[in-house]
C-alpha cells in the first residue's frame, strides 16, 4: 500500500465526516463495545473504504466509527487487521497511515493479551511501556516513502511518556472512585505497566515458548499492536498502548487457552475499560 492508497482512503473518510479528528483508537478482541457509545456517530464498513481489508475474526466488527467522546472528535477502528489473517504488513499499516493523513496526532492501541506476569491476572489492564517485536518481520521493510517518515526511525520511546502518565492518573482515579462507592475492585487493580511481546499467531504459544519470552523480559503476549505502533512512530504520531489481560499464558495455569475466554474477559472489564478510555481521550484531546 502506497502513500496514494492512504491518501485515497483519507479523502473518502473526509467525504463522510467533516469534524476535525483529534485521536484514533484501535479496539482489540472483545473490546469493540466502546465504539457503540460515540455521540453523533458515522459508521463506515471497512469494505467501503478504498484499500481497507476486512476483519475476519470474532470480536472485530470491521468498521470505522467516527464521532465524539466528551466533545473530542475521534476515529475508532472497531476491529483491526492482523498479520495472521494473511494480510501483508502494508495492509495492516494502512489504517494508521490513513489516520496520519487525516491529521490525527494521537493513537490509542488496545488489544487482548495473555499474561506472563503473576501480578497481572485475567481481568486487569496493562499499560504498554515498551514492546518486543517477535513477529519475524518489521512492517517498515522495503522502500521508504519519506512523506511518511525517515528511513531509520528512532524507537527509543514508542509509547508516549506523557500519555502513560495520564493513563496511570486516570486509572488511579477510577480505582479510588470505585472503592469509595463500595464496588468490587478486582478489575481496577488496573494498571500495571509492562512489556508487550507481539507474535505472528494464529496459534497460541507453547509453554516452552512462554518460558523463553519471559526470559526476554515480556510481561504479556499477543498477535497485534506492534506493527501499528511502529508505523505510527515512523510518521510522528504519539502512541498509547493498553492490553486487556484475558488469560494466563500457556504453562502458567492448568487451563487450555481459547478465543471464547478472550471474548468473555473483554466483556467483563468493558465498563472500566470504556471509562478509562473516555477519560484519557478527553485529557489528551
Amino acid at each position: 500500500m502506497s502513500y496514494e492508497n492512504a491518501a485515497a482512503a483519507a479523502e473518502f473518510i473526509r467525504s463522510k465526516y467533516s469534524g476535525e479528528l483529534k485521536t484514533a483508537i484501535v479496539l482489540g478482541s472483545g473490546l469493540g463495545a466502546f465504539a457503540d457509545e460515540l455521540a453523533d456517530a458515522v459508521r463506515i464498513p471497512y469494505e467501503d473504504i478504498p484499500g481497507f481489508a476486512r476483519s475476519t475474526v470474532e470480536g472485530h466488527a470491521g468498521q470505522l466509527v467516527l464521532g465524539e467522546v466528551g466533545g473530542v472528535s475521534v476515529a475508532v477502528q472497531q476491529g483491526r487487521f492482523h498479520y495472521y489473517e494473511g494480510y501483508d504488513m502494508q495492509q495492516v499499516m494502512l489504517p494508521v497511515r490513513t489516520f496520519g493523513l487525516l491529521g490525527i496526532k494521537n493513537l490509542i492501541l488496545t488489544n487482548a493479551a495473555g499474561s506472563l506476569n503473576s501480578d497481572m491476572l485475567p481481568g486487569s489492564l496493562m499499560l504498554i511501556a515498551d514492546h518486543l517485536n517477535c513477529l519475524g518481520v518489521n512492517p517498515l521493510r522495503g522502500p521508504n516513502d519519506t512523506r511518511f517518515g525517515p528511513r531509520f526511525p528512532d524507537m527509543t520511546e514508542v509509547y508516549d511518556r506523557e500519555f502513560r502518565h495520564i493513563a496511570l492518573e486516570e486509572a488511579a482515579a477510577i480505582a479510588r472512585e470505585r472503592f469509595e462507592n463500595g464496588l468490587d475492585d478486582t478489575l481496577t487493580d488496573i494498571i500495571n505497566a509492562g512489556v508487550y511481546c507481539a507474535l505472528s499467531g494464529p496459534t497460541y504459544e507453547t509453554p516452552a515458548e512462554i518460558h523463553m519470552y519471559r526470559l526476554l523480559g515480556a510481561d504479556a503476549v499477543g498477535m497485534s499492536t506492534v506493527p501499528e505502533a511502529i508505523a505510527a512512530r515512523h510518521q510522528g504520531t504519539r502512541v498509547l498502548g493498553i492490553s486487556c489481560i484475558t488469560n494466563l499464558a500457556a504453562g502458567l495455569s492448568c487451563e487450555t487457552i481459547n478465543h471464547e475466554e478472550v471474548m468473555e474477559t473483554g466483556a467483563r472489564v468493558a465498563e472500566v475499560f470504556k471509562e478509562l478510555l473516555r477519560r484519557i481521550i478527553v485529557r489528551i484531546g
